[in-house]
């Protein structure tokens, strides 16, 4: 091979290299959507430059004819590759896609079969010939009907593809513009030299620039896929993710315009696209019951409102988010609104639930606090009637000590306890012998002993139970007194509970004023002046002023 034929190669060569790595990268991508189209378009091209390349270096009209039919093969790749990728990339709605696809190969087929019969028919190569050139002889042949058809048809898929790449560049979106321009551009650069290589028209040395104008066209899809992510960020994304949104979306710029907005916005909205883009977010959302309008002027916000449609409640969420640009400066707002009815109406059920649980548990509460209730007090009845002579005791003694204890501040639960307490304030004499507890004259000392016994075996017999913990104060301390001579810990002071201190004065008043069968009642006076002197030895003073009180007024 010359010198001249190698530096005459050397562009086809480099066409060829660049249609090549084009077609290396689209395989890379292969995983995504819309590349496998680039990579048969890529493909075809890359062959037909071959392909051109060896007719260019073929020395006989056969080696020649049949290089040159292997372009019109590898061709086919391009042009069939073509517009199916202008369909995925836009995500262009076409109707029965299937059956124009299988259509599109008709041309195609029929071309074809013509070039393996075209020896005998002679409808492609009308007087084929080669002419001498310079470094390379020339293949040359007349035009004819089957070529300057399947040219019209080559150019209106051309053509076609670009129309619908030319639709989604008037999208209102600068990257997809971006994407979309420079994708038509490398399509149209292959097919502005495809035409005028069948006009015969010559622009370079070389006698044929499609192999340029198809590396340049490639060179260029290759650049915007990869500068533009377009394997990665398709209109697609936007058409199925933003557009068929459930929740409503609008787009602000930062002079409060609306760039973009979904249909489930529009719905809401009830106006067209073209009513609400361009327009003042104020103006459009004036009187709309989502807060755009309250928040256009914040970064971050969060806000809940309810409208009705169709007669029923939909709760909608509202969230703004900054938008930025590549240099990270805040080109606009994205307003979302998603749909929480569901959620509401759950928090509501939840919430009717919840107090139905609790409704259910203060009446279960209720029930077993009655049942314990009554419990308590069959305990407290069953000594009455073992002790015959204090029937009636245990009322008395805890009215009296409910009535103080309330004079005193003591309410809610502490209330109920003192209660409970009162009830069971002697309970420990279950476990005292009948001929001590029912002895009707004066104890020995050692009958006192047992007998004192009973706070200690109250305590014992009512610590276990959970329920009963806290009213323990009463049966345990009540025989306590101030001045810490009481049993049978000896305590003093406030170091005696409260309420068994309340309810010791209740105790001893019920039993001076009332007979038994070892002493006869105290006369008012006699016990008026027993508690006076001994408020302070016995009693607490406080508890004996309000109680003294209480009797002058008749509240007891």
């Amino acid at each position: 091979m010359t010198r001249e034929e190698i530096l005459y190669l050397i562009p086809y060569l480099i066409a060829l290299a660049v249609s090549a790595n084009a077609l290396a990268y689209a395989w890379s991508k292969k995983n995504t959507p819309g590349a496998i189209a680039v990579v048969w378009y890529m493909l075809g091209h890359t062959l037909w430059i071959t392909g051109f390349i060896f007719e260019l270096l073929g020395t006989d009209l056969a080696s020649k004819l049949f290089w040159n039919g292997f372009q019109w093969l590898a061709e086919f790749l391009a042009l069939i590759a073509l517009p199916i990728f202008a369909v995925q990339y836009t995500g262009h709605n076409l109707l029965y896609a299937k059956k124009i696809f299988q259509l599109s190969l008709v041309v195609p087929a029929s071309f074809t079969l013509l070039l393996f019969l075209d020896q005998k028919l002679h409808w492609v190569y009308a007087n084929p010939r080669l002419t001498p050139g310079e470094p390379f002889a020339e293949l040359i042949y007349d035009s004819t009907p089957a070529i300057s058809g399947y040219a019209l048809y080559a150019s209106l898929v051309i053509l076609w593809g670009l129309y619908i790449l030319a639709r989604r560049a008037a999208r209102p979106h600068n990257l997809y513009r971006a994407q979309t321009g420079l994708i038509a551009l490398g399509f149209f650069i292959s097919l502005f030299g495809a035409v005028f290589s069948l006009s015969n028209v010559h622009l370079a040395p070389q006698r044929d620039i499609t192999p340029f104008t198809s590396a340049v066209g490639n060179l260029i899809i290759t650049w915007s896929v990869f500068r533009f992510r377009i394997f990665e960020i398709t209109p697609i994304a936007r058409d199925k993710v933003f557009e068929a949104l459930a929740e409503p979306v609008v787009i602000l710029d930062n002079q409060n315009l609306i760039v973009d907005v979904n249909t489930s916005m529009l719905n809401l909205l009830g106006k067209n696209a073209s009513d609400v883009i361009g327009e003042s977010a104020k103006e459009i959302f004036d009187d709309f019951p989502i807060p755009i309008k309250r928040h256009i002027q914040t970064s971050y916000a969060r806000a809940e409102t309810a409208l009705q449609i169709g007669g029923k409640d939909i709760h909608y969420e509202m969230t703004v988010w900054p938008i930025y640009d590549e240099r990270k400066n805040m080109s606009g707002r994205i307003f979302i609104s998603h749909d929480i009815t569901a959620l509401k109406e759950l928090e509501r059920d939840l919430r009717d639930l919840n107090v139905q649980l609790e409704d259910r548990v203060r009446a279960r509460t209720r029930d077993l606090a009655e049942a314990y209730d009554t419990t308590l007090e069959g305990w407290a009845r069953t000594l009455e009637l073992r002790d015959k002579e204090t029937e009636g005791h245990t009322r008395r003694v805890t009215d009296m000590t409910l009535k103080i204890a309330v004079k005193m501040g003591i309410m809610g639960d502490d209330l109920e306890q003192a209660r409970r307490g009162a009830i069971l304030h002697d309970i420990g004499k279950m476990s005292v012998a009948d001929n001590i507890l029912l002895k009707p004259e004066k104890l020995t000392d050692k009958e006192r002993a047992t007998m004192e016994k009973h706070p200690e075996t109250a305590y014992a017999l009512l610590s276990p139970i959970p329920f009963l913990k806290k009213a323990l104060d009463i049966p345990y301390c009540h025989h306590e007194k101030w001045d810490g001579s009481g049993y049978p810990r000896g305590l003093k002071g406030e170091e005696i509970p409260l309420a068994a201190r309340i309810f010791a004065v209740a105790d001893v008043w019920d039993a001076v004023s009332g007979e038994r069968p070892y002493k006869k009642a105290w006369s008012r006076e006699k016990a008026l002046a027993y508690f006076i002197e001994q408020s302070g030895k016995h009693f607490d003073p406080r508890v004996i002023n309000i109680f003294l009180e209480m009797l002058h007024k008749g509240e007891i």
